[in-house]
């Protein structure tokens, strides 16, 4: 009976566990980081984006520090040029797939520019990898897994169900 006991006690730790991890990397986890990283970008906190950002991808920048220059510098010649972020919002969030070893969804986002007398409305979308070791979850643009050459220095081998949109933007004269 003890040892019954000591059984039932370790598999109910483990499923706690287990779902505990499953909860992180769910709809509702992926939909708090993406807002998160979204915040963060009308907000230029480009040390919050790239904690979001996908990991090969912050090596492909030169890491951190070379991409948090590179971020502001290329924001700063934007604003310069009359560029003005209006909105950056989080529209939804797909199902989470487990595939290749990886928690996986995409995530619509809706962003409004205004630019040279231009209203720029952009509806993109952001592949998510959960990442289990820091519990958050990875962004990458869905759109650059078009690129071959880019998706095999990022994400080597990438397969995946999900149907991802394409990119949908208009403009405006204001």
């Amino acid at each position: 009976m003890n040892k019954l006991f000591k059984t039932l006690v370790i598999l109910l730790m483990i499923s706690g566990i287990s779902y505990a991890q499953t909860t992180e990397a769910s709809k509702e986890g992926a939909l708090r980081d993406a807002k998160t990283t979204s915040e963060a970008t009308l907000k230029m906190d480009f040390e919050t984006v790239l904690k979001y950002t996908y990991p090969p991808v912050l090596g492909l920048m030169g890491g951190k520090e070379k991409a948090i220059e590179l971020l502001t510098t290329t924001f700063d010649t934007m604003k310069e040029q009359g560029f003005v972020f209006e909105k950056a919002d989080v529209v939804a969030v797909s199902d989470v797939v487990f595939e290749q070893d990886q928690y996986r969804c995409y995530v619509e986002g809706y962003n409004q520019m205004t630019m040279s007398g231009m209203r720029i409305k952009s509806k993109s979308y952001l592949l998510g990898i959960y990442n289990a070791e820091n519990k958050i979850w990875n962004f990458i643009e869905a759109k650059q897994l078009k690129n071959p050459a880019l998706k095999d220095m990022v994400l080597p081998d990438f397969i995946t169900a999900l149907e991802i949109p394409d990119d949908e933007t208009t403009t405006e004269q204001l």
